[in-house]
């Protein structure tokens, strides 16, 4: 059986790429850690672990939402444990607050914005300063389609700012600076990936003739693998990932003092 993603489970970017395939591979390895929370038939949280099960091949273990906030509990399982912008976040807390307010017509029980009624609230609620939340807010109320865009990564929310008021947007021009950062862009996370693959193909060269070095370069390339298993792990492995972060530079520093060393001779 194939399920849907609730609505507000949409809301939030998919999980792909090396992400996912280390997501796939911790489910293969250890099983699946946490239950999907299902909601009126519907996949309201665990999107990304469904499709990795599918993927590995093991059978989703599923628990019913048995709270009476849809809102709050999507936000506070997805919004800060994610790589996303500040703008990004913002567009989040206002599409999910726009959808609550939907359910609500004919239905008084059926939607719940408690917490996000203020800008102040919300604001509070996605990390994001309060300019930035109205920016969110305006694009959420003038055009739904493109505020989920924004959550998605796929516009930024200057642009999308710019659109709804009708004025063109300046390419590259940045969010506030009262911002706070709340995590590396999509752009950044592809550009270290890139210069992360080009010092090892560069590495590769000194690396492979040398048997100790060779032997040092397959620990770095277990513990990265490792690390990336456990990037894609829940909250409750933070520490851990922390702790191989710290292995990780420590053997590049090794590397790198290694190349130095032996690179005339190799």
């Amino acid at each position: 059986m194939s399920y849907e993603l609730h609505p507000l489970c949409t809301l939030f970017p998919r999980v792909d790429g090396a992400e996912f395939d280390a997501l796939v591979a911790d489910v293969k390895a250890n099983g699946l850690r946490q239950p999907i929370v299902l909601h009126d038939g519907m996949i309201l949280d665990g999107g990304n672990r469904y499709r990795a099960c599918v993927e590995a091949g093991v059978k989703p273990s599923f628990v019913k939402f048995d709270g009476d906030n849809l809102v709050s509990f999507v936000l506070s399982a997805n919004l800060h444990r994610r790589h996303l912008s500040a703008g990004q976040q913002a567009a989040i807390v206002a599409s999910a607050q726009d959808w609550a307010k939907a359910q609500t017509v004919g239905k008084p029980k059926s939607g719940n914005v408690a917490g996000l009624e203020r800008v102040q609230d919300r604001a509070a609620q996605s990390g994001a300063s309060e300019r930035t939340q109205r920016m969110a807010d305006k694009v959420a109320k003038a055009d739904p389609v493109l505020a989920k865009k924004v959550g998605l990564g796929e516009v930024s929310l200057p642009k999308a700012v710019a659109t709804v008021e009708g004025k063109p947007s300046k390419p590259g021009k940045p969010l506030p600076e009262d911002d706070a950062y709340a995590g590396p862009t999509e752009a950044e996370i592809q550009f270290h990936a890139e210069q992360e693959a080009a010092d090892q193909k560069a590495i590769a060269l000194i690396l492979d003739s040398n048997e100790p070095l060779a032997a040092l370069k397959a620990e770095y390339e277990r513990q990265s693998l490792e690390l990336a298993t456990v990037k894609a792990s829940r909250d409750g492995f933070m520490n851990r990932c922390n702790e191989l972060i710290r292995r990780v530079k420590t053997l590049r520093a090794k590397l790198d003092k290694m190349e130095r060393e032996h690179g005339k001779s190799v």
